[in-house]
């Protein structure tokens, strides 16, 4: 049979809220005591049922982080943030949803069998309804991704305050073909393309140039669509001069395809993608783009949602962190 609480205690000649003490570390225990209720554990090869343990007390010091896809780099900044924050305190799970709705379902039932205290969502499937019906009975944040509408605890950059700041660099340096390259082919594109888009369009607008839907490619976030982008473009009469692209990979693949094609990125045309991975600066040419605080978004998504907990208050507040432009060689 398996040694028990109640056995190391009466080897030890104590209590059994003594032993509970010791294993909790509590001051409340004198250091000679502690000495030997732990010298009988070892002695009996006692092993405590932290599981247990932790149900008792309504908390497992676990927060689970879902994240759409293992391909984005980016997330890996995020995640780091997140993993320094809640060190000691809390571990951070990291699952992958693969955008699918009843796999982040599925992840999301730790939190009704409290396997885990809260959870992070970097990208979800789930409406703002369904987000603000699982706010009231736990505890959630979502992170560089927002939902439209959800009263629920975000930390993301202002996306069309982003893109606009993209486009506006080609547009003062001259180019006035802008393409796009967005989500969307399925017609529901991500808030942060959105808004990204959003602010493509107002920069053009402001510089007194119509919006041309032929200079709008909607796919997803794989590379292989910014080789598809880059085809579809030019095959038009008149391809665009310059390419705005919602995320860096998207922009790689459209920097490929137009080295295949003989097109010289960065004079004969300038590409700018999203979010600043590794691999934008290791790239030839290097990738312009907009660089996203993944790190402090980690630190910062844990640390309020840490607050929530501990406050027992439901916040639904956006924070907005910054973002900047990172001029490069496809850039012009």
């Amino acid at each position: 049979m398996s040694v028990t609480i109640k056995d190391v205690a009466k080897a030890a000649g104590v209590s059994v809220a003594t032993v509970s003490r010791v294993l909790n570390n509590s001051a409340a225990v004198s250091d000679e005591t502690a000495a030997a209720v732990n010298d009988t554990i070892r002695e009996l090869g006692y092993s405590p049922n932290f599981l247990g343990r932790n149900l008792r007390k309504c908390e497992t010091n676990n927060i689970l982080a879902i994240i759409p896809s293992t391909e984005q780099s980016f997330y890996s900044e995020i995640i780091k943030g997140m993993q320094e924050e809640a060190n000691p305190e809390y571990d951070i799970l990291i699952c992958t949803s693969y955008s699918y709705l009843g796999t982040e379902m599925r992840l999301l039932e730790m939190l009704y069998n409290r396997t885990v205290d809260a959870a992070v969502l970097l990208g979800t499937q789930l409406d703002a309804a369904a987000l603000d019906e699982l706010a009231e009975k736990y505890s959630i944040a979502l992170c560089c991704e927002r939902v439209e509408g959800a009263r629920v605890l975000s930390v993301a950059i202002n996306d069309e305050a982003a893109g606009y700041d993209a486009v506006c660099a080609f547009l003062i340096k001259g180019r006035r073909r802008i393409g796009l390259v967005t989500t969307g082919a399925d017609g529901n594109a991500a808030l942060t393309s959105v808004g990204r888009e959003k602010g493509y369009r107002r920069a053009l607008a402001e510089f007194g140039i119509k919006v041309k839907d032929e200079y709008i490619f909607r796919g997803n976030y794989d590379y292989e669509q910014g080789l598809a982008a880059f085809d579809y473009f030019y095959s038009l009469p008149e391809p665009p001069d310059a390419v705005f692209c919602v995320s860096d990979l998207l922009a790689a693949g459209v920097i490929r395809r137009a080295g295949e094609r003989g097109i010289k990125v960065g004079s004969e045309l300038w590409v700018c993608g999203f979010d600043n991975i590794s691999l934008s600066r290791m790239y030839i040419p290097g990738i312009t783009t907009v660089a996203q605080p993944g790190y402090e978004m980690g630190r910062t998504v844990i640390r309020r949602l840490v607050e929530n907990m501990r406050s027992g208050k439901h916040s639904c507040e956006n924070v907005i962190l910054e973002h900047e432009l990172i001029i490069r060689q496809s850039g012009g």
